[in-house]
């Protein structure tokens, strides 16, 4: 892992002493920086062509568990770097989450009256990064209590299936990166919060549930079902029984550039 990790980073080092080295000569004219940053966003497509092709392989790593305490909810905050993350219902009763990381995993925990609260970030040792291999997670959660959920996720493959969990609050920053999240079916009331950059983000209502959508677009194109979910005008829609509806998602969404499809 760490020699493919240092052969991608080594080889933007030895494209950027290439390209100030043809400066120098006088082969190529302008800012060089212009030039790299070109081949850093070309290595970066690369990768997220690496991931998606590899979406579906099983995740490696070290496994952690991290047990409920008697607690009644849970915040859990995912702060995940490049790489793939799948997150999905499959926690015991006795613990708020269980997973698998590849390249360890920095955790961090704190009891809140009866929330327990845990923060996930990459370990120390990004440079130990290697396209379509390493920082990959898959989290299990608890499917018996109310949930808060943040994540940030940068360039990374992410399937986030929250259809059997009680997500009260999901927030989610993505950068450039390829996001699947199919909400929750029978969380009462869901509250979402959606940012992202450069981005494809499939977003899934599930059949019974009802939503209000508020969709802001940069250069993104945002595709909404209007069968279910019909325009209310300035970029909203809504379920036609939103307000009875047992299972309601409030669902705001921010896009910079991409594409985002909500189904």
């Amino acid at each position: 892992m760490y020699r493919r990790g240092g052969l991608f980073w080594g080889s933007l080092l030895l494209a950027l002493a290439c390209l100030l080295l043809f400066q120098k000569l006088g082969w190529i004219e302008g800012n060089v920086w212009g030039y790299f940053w070109a081949l850093a966003l070309m290595a970066l497509g690369v990768w997220l062509i690496s991931a998606y092709f590899n979406r579906n392989r099983p995740i490696e790593g070290e496994s952690v568990s991290i047990p409920l305490e008697g607690a009644a909810q849970g915040r859990i905050a995912i702060d995940h770097g490049a790489g793939k993350l799948v997150l999905r219902s499959g926690a015991p009763a006795d613990l708020l989450l269980s997973g698998t990381f590849s390249n360890g995993l920095d955790v961090r925990s704190r009891r809140e009256g009866d929330r327990l609260s845990v923060k996930l970030r990459n370990p120390p040792g990004f440079w130990t990064w290697n396209p379509g291999s390493s920082l990959d997670w898959d989290i299990q959660l608890n499917p018996n209590i109310p949930l808060q959920l943040e994540i940030n996720s940068g360039a990374s493959a992410s399937t986030l299936d929250l259809t059997d969990l009680q997500v009260t609050d999901l927030e989610l920053e993505t950068g450039a990166s390829s996001t699947e999240v199919t909400l929750p079916a029978h969380a009462g009331q869901t509250r979402v919060k959606i940012e992202s950059g450069v981005s494809a983000v499939k977003i899934y209502v599930p059949q019974g549930a009802a939503a209000r959508i508020h969709a802001q677009a940069g250069l993104s194109a945002i595709h909404v079902d209007e069968s279910r979910f019909p325009s209310q005008g300035g970029n909203i829609y809504q379920s036609p029984d939103y307000a009875t509806a047992a299972n309601r998602i409030d669902l705001d969404i921010e896009a910079g550039v991409g594409a985002v499809d909500i189904l």
